[in-house]
């Protein structure tokens, strides 16, 4: 009996689909106009195939103070519906440069309550332990 309450349903489609999500060992540092916008020694690592690998940072340490929610949202099969936050510092703006998952589906439940960011828009550093 399936007891998923909020079942993907692009894994649903698609089973053999591959999408991992694993801690990364070490910190994964982001900034934006010099400022550090996030830091963390506890961030994820989501690879999707045809896709670079991502980071995911726990929203405890993500500096909102330089990030304000946008009206923009954008919906994946495979994760859920993704809302978006613009970040400012040092007289400079970008929009959307970061996105999290609220509800993701329960096959990415690990990413809730975690922020990922563009590395066209941010600086991302990923120091290995």
């Amino acid at each position: 009996m399936d007891t998923a309450a909020n079942p993907s349903p692009g894994f649903q489609r698609n089973p053999g689909r591959r999408i991992t999500v694993e801690p990364f060992d070490g910190v994964v540092t982001v900034s934006f106009a010099e400022a550090i916008v996030a830091s963390s020694n506890e961030a994820l690592v989501l690879r999707e195939e045809d896709y670079p690998p991502v980071f995911y940072i726990p929203f405890k340490d993500v500096y909102f103070d330089f990030l304000k929610r946008t009206d923009t949202s954008t919906h994946c099969p495979y994760k859920g519906n993704a809302s978006y936050w613009s970040a400012s510092a040092s007289g400079d703006a970008e929009k959307d440069v970061m996105w999290a998952y609220k509800h993701p589906y329960d096959e990415m439940i690990r990413i809730k309550d975690h922020g990922a960011f563009y590395p066209n828009k941010v600086t991302i550093d990923a120091n290995p332990a």
